[in-house]
C-alpha cells in the first residue's frame, strides 16, 4: 500500500510510501483519505500525524499524471478533508515538501520539519499555479508580500526561514519525521503546543503596494509569461474574497487558465528534456570512473575538486598508471594522457572541433554543457557523462557535430539579429543531421546556454509547431469540409 496508518499509543500516524519521492499519485491521494477515515475512527488516537517514508515529504505531483485527465479524487479536496479533521493533524516534514506537498501540509494544522527541510511551491516553473489552496493558505500565515514572492519565483525556503515567518511551526533535532511527528503530537495533546486550522485563519490584510510592485516587476522582467500574473491575481483574491471556498474557486479558474495556456506545454517539455539528457541511448551497465586526471587550467576544474570527494571520484593533475579519464583544458598537452585513458578536450562555444574522441563544450551561461561524440563508443561517452554528472556537473550528450556551437554561430549570423528564429531554423537543420540523441536535447540546450525563451518550449518545439500549424493552414478544404 502507497499509505497506510498505524497507532502509535494515542496518537494515530498516517505514513505514505510512494518512493522515489513519494509523489501525489491517485493511489496516494486515494490513500490519504482512506486512512485518515481509519485515524477519525480509531477511539484511541487523540491526534494524527501525517509523513513521509524514504528520503522526502512529498515533493509534488506524480509526473506520470502530466497531460492526463485528472482522476479523482483531486487534490484540493483531499486537502479539504484533512483540514476538517475532527483531530488536531500534524504534519512531519523532511527532505522537501514541495507544490502539492507544501498544499498537503497547509492543510494539516501544525507543521514540524526536520533540519534541513526545505519548503516551496515551484508551479511557476511549469507554467502553473498552485492549484490546491496553496495562493489562499500561504498568504494566511506568511501575509501578502512574502507570499508573492515565494509562489511568483518558486524558489525553495529552507525550514530556519520558514520557522521564521511562519510557514511552519516547529524544527525538531529527532533523527525521523516519526520521532519528530510524535513528539510534537504529545505537545500538541499536552497544551504545549497550539494546533491551528489555516483555512479558518483570517485572510491578510490587502497589500495593494505589494501588489504593484510585483505587477511591475514582472511587465519589467518577464513580460510574455502568463502563470505569474494569475498568481498575483489569486492571492490578490485571498484577500477579497468573502470565504475561503470563494477563494478556492477563484484559485481554481486561474489554475485551469494556466492548465489551457501554451506556455505550460512549453515549459513541461522542457522539464522532461532536463530529466535524462546524459543519457546514452541503448547504454546499459556502464558506471563513472573513479581516477581522472584534469590537464591544465579551466574554471570548470575548481567545480569538479569541489564535488570530487562526496563523489568518491579520486581527481589528480598528473595523470598515472590508474587514470582512466583525462579532462584537457584548451591548449593542454594531449600527449600527457595515457594509452588507456578516455581523453575528452574542453572546448569553448566558438572553437573548432578537436581531433580528441570526446569534448566538452562548455556553456558561458546556465547549468548544462554539452558532451560531443566524435568518434568514441557509446558505453566511453556514457561512462564520461556518469563522471561529470557524479561530479555536480550537468551534461547533455550529443553526436558528430556540437548542438551548441551549431546554435550559436546561427546566432552570430542572424539577419537583424533575430537570434530567436536563427535558433529555430538551425534546429530543424540539427535534428535532420541527428546530430543528437533526442531532439528536446536541443530545447534545453538552447534555453538553458543561450537565452532561447523558456515559455517556448525551445527552438524545436517552436520550429515544429508553427510547421505543423502553417502546412495546416496551407491544405485545401474539401468539398464536403463543410456539409
Amino acid at each position: 500500500m502507497s499509505v497506510h496508518y498505524q497507532r502509535h499509543g494515542e496518537v494515530g500516524v498516517i505514513s505514505i510510501a510512494n518512493p522515489p519521492v513519494n509523489a501525489l499519485s491517485q493511489t496516494v491521494r486515494n490513500g490519504l483519505l482512506s486512512t485518515l477515515k481509519e485515524g477519525v475512527a480509531d477511539q484511541q488516537a487523540k491526534a494524527l500525524v501525517v509523513m513521509a517514508e524514504g528520503r522526502t515529504f512529498i515533493a509534488g505531483a506524480d509526473i506520470r499524471e502530466f497531460g492526463k485527465p485528472p482522476q479523482a479524487p483531486l487534490l484540493p479536496d483531499v486537502i479539504t478533508q484533512l483540514e476538517a479533521c475532527p483531530k488536531p493533524l500534524i504534519a512531519s516534514l523532511h527532505g522537501t515538501a514541495l507544490g502539492g506537498g507544501l498544499e498537503v501540509a497547509l492543510g494539516c494544522h501544525y507543521r514540524v520539519a526536520l533540519s534541513g527541510t526545505r519548503v516551496g511551491l515551484p508551479e511557476v516553473k511549469l507554467g502553473l499555479l498552485p492549484g490546491a489552496g496553496g495562493t489562499q493558505r500561504l498568504p494566511r500565515l506568511v501575509g501578502v508580500e512574502r507570499s508573492l514572492d515565494i509562489i511568483t519565483s518558486g524558489r525553495f525556503v529552507e525550514a530556519d526561514e520558514a520557522l521564521e515567518i511562519g510557514i511552519i511551526d516547529g524544527i525538531s533535532d529527532a533523527q525521523t519525521p516519526l520521532e519528530a511527528g510524535l513528539a510534537a503530537a504529545k505537545e500538541v495533546l499536552a497544551g504545549q503546543q497550539q494546533a491551528r486550522i489555516t483555512g479558518q485563519l483570517p485572510a491578510p490584510e490587502a497589500n495593494p503596494q505589494a501588489i504593484a510592485a510585483v505587477q511591475e516587476q514582472l511587465e519589467t522582467n518577464t513580460p510574455a509569461l502568463f502563470s505569474p500574473f494569475r498568481i498575483v491575481e489569486a492571492i490578490d483574491a485571498c484577500t477579497k474574497a468573502a470565504s475561503l471556498e470563494e477563494g478556492l474557486r477563484r484559485e481554481r479558474e486561474l489554475f485551469l487558465a494556466c492548465m489551457d495556456s501554451p506556455q505550460r506545454a512549453g515549459l513541461i517539455h522542457l522539464f522532461f528534456a532536463a530529466r535524462s539528457p546524459h543519457v546514452v541511448p541503448g547504454v546499459d551497465n556502464a558506471g563513472p570512473f573513479e581516477h581522472v586526471a584534469l590537464i591544465g587550467e579551466h574554471p570548470l576544474f575548481d567545480k569538479l575538486h569541489h564535488a570530487a570527494q562526496r563523489a568518491n571520484v579520486t581527481l589528480t593533475d598528473t595523470p598515472d598508471a590508474s587514470t582512466e579519464l583525462c579532462l584537457l583544458a584548451p591548449g593542454a598537452d594531449a600527449s600527457a594522457c595515457p594509452s588507456q585513458a578516455v581523453t575528452v578536450a574542453l572546448q569553448s562555444l566558438t572553437a573548432s572541433a578537436t581531433a580528441t574522441p570526446l569534448s566538452l563544450v562548455v556553456a558561458e551561461r546556465g547549468q548544462f554543457h554539452e558532451l560531443v561524440n566524435h568518434s568514441a563508443s557509446a558505453t566511453d561517452q556514457q561512462r564520461v557523462a556518469l563522471t561529470l554528472k557524479a561530479l555536480r556537473s550537468n551534461v547533455v550528450v550529443s553526436k558528430s557535430n556540437s548542438v551548441l556551437s551549431t546554435l550559436y554561430k546561427a546566432t552570430k549570423q542572424a539577419p537583424n539579429n533575430d537570434a530567436q528564429s536563427a535558433m529555430e531554423q538551425a534546429s530543424l537543420t540539427l535534428a535532420q543531421q541527428g546530430a543528437c540523441y533526442r531532439e528536446s536535447d536541443i530545447d534545453l540546450l538552447a534555453v538553458e546556454a543561450l537565452g532561447y525563451p523558456r515559455h517556448l518550449g525551445g527552438p524545436h518545439r517552436q520550429a515544429t509547431l508553427l510547421s505543423t500549424h502553417s502546412s495546416t493552414h496551407k491544405k485545401t478544404p474539401s468539398k464536403d469540409a463543410h456539409s
